[in-house]
């Protein structure tokens, strides 16, 4: 099929201002599209990081999250009789008993906001060595003192370094801040287990317990070993990278949602716009229509033509939407975690499948928009069209 390519790419530069404001539309429709995906990925990508591949974390089956769990100190002592529990050099267990809250700070802007404090083990560097001290110092585990992460250090005024805030009837001083490059322990508050549980009157019950395999290869043998002991009946190990990802489930497909929801109400306008602007381009081109026609371009070459001018607008405003949003990478932001009842930094992250879901978009944006006009140009009567000039 002949395909007048020479006049489509003359056609498109000719209309530079309609052209224009239809790349413009849809630009800002891809911006918002790839925004909401970046936004629902950046969550996802900020807990996946959260957890280790050897790291097991063990909760009561029924909970949808830490601050609903409870383990008390007899299941404790069951789940640390367990094989495959890695071990320090000089014989000691890594894993971590951790009561997890929530409690209330006033952020920078004045309002309050839901922030996760946890209780943890003394070997809790070794359970999760990706944790930096990056100022200040690690808690005393004898004295009501914390650890903040970076996201929490930036966001609330009050948690700053050499600060007190006052939880539990108690106040507790700030003495470190800590960093595990944008994981979702960023938005936490960490201080000793021991002291966490005295202050709020829960004897020796933990919210969840982390364990470190002496291999990540091992994590079925000691799920076999878990499953088989039925005083555990009521519990459940996972992976702990795993069960963070899900935990960003609930968040991530809202976000998706409510996004895509808004984003293809936007998407009318851009199509309206770009069928518009192909209307004119028909509207301004009958006589070039018919010329065509008469030198022997079959009707489907006209509809192609078309098609694919609509197609190239289409395509640009496509790119320029995604250069746009790609800042947004530079930027970071939070929400309240659905699952966790607390507030998480995150940032917006692109990834190559957004990148195509977004180009796929806007092109079905401009077959939408196209076609309709496309399919009136191919219709046109040689006579009739050069006779309207």
């Amino acid at each position: 099929m002949k395909m007048p390519f020479k006049y489509i790419f003359k056609s498109f530069r000719s209309r530079k201002t309609t052209t224009a404001v239809t790349v413009a539309g849809i630009a800002l429709v891809v911006f918002v599209f790839a925004a909401v995906l970046m936004m629902a990925y950046g969550v996802e990508k900020t807990l996946s990081a959260t957890g280790a591949e050897d790291n097991v974390i063990i909760l009561r089956k029924a909970a949808g999250g830490e601050i609903t769990s409870i383990i008390d100190s007899e299941t404790g002592n069951i789940i640390q009789s367990l094989p495959h529990i890695a071990h320090t050099q000089d014989g000691k267990q890594i894993l971590s008993r951790e009561p997890v809250v929530v409690i209330n700070l006033v952020r920078d802007n004045g309002g309050l906001s839901n922030v996760t404090v946890r209780g943890v083990s003394e070997e809790i560097m070794k359970v999760r060595p990706q944790v930096k001290i990056i100022e200040g110092k690690m808690f005393n585990p004898d004295l009501r003192e914390l650890i903040v992460g970076a996201s929490i250090a930036r966001r609330f005024p009050a948690a700053g370094i050499g600060r007190e805030i006052k939880f539990a009837g108690n106040l507790w001083k700030i003495v470190g801040m800590f960093s595990t490059d944008g994981s979702g322990f960023d938005s936490e508050i960490w201080g000793d287990a021991y002291q966490m549980l005295d202050a709020f009157n829960r004897g020796n019950s933990v919210s969840t317990m982390t364990v470190k395999l002496d291999s990540p290869d091992n994590y079925q043998a000691f799920r076999s070993a878990f499953e088989s002991d039925q005083r555990l009946n009521q519990f459940e190990p996972k992976i702990e990278q795993k069960f963070y990802t899900e935990q960003s489930e609930g968040l991530a497909g809202f976000i998706r949602v409510l996004g895509i929801f808004i984003t293809v109400i936007f998407s009318i306008g851009a199509t309206v716009g770009a069928t518009i602007t192909m209307y004119g381009a028909v509207a301004n081109r009958t006589v070039e229509i018919g010329t065509l026609r008469a030198l022997g371009f079959r009707r489907r070459s006209i509809l192609g033509a078309f098609l694919i001018e609509s197609i190239l607008i289409a395509l640009t405003g496509a790119v320029l939407g995604i250069f746009l949003a790609s800042f947004l990478q530079f930027f970071t932001i939070s929400t309240l975690n659905f699952q966790s009842f607390s507030e998480l930094a995150f940032s917006f992250a692109l990834s190559p499948v957004i990148v195509i879901s977004a180009i796929i978009f806007a092109l079905l944006m401009g077959i939408a928009g196209g076609f309709s006009p496309a399919a009136r140009a191919a219709r046109k009567n040689i006579v009739t069209a050069l006779r309207a000039g």
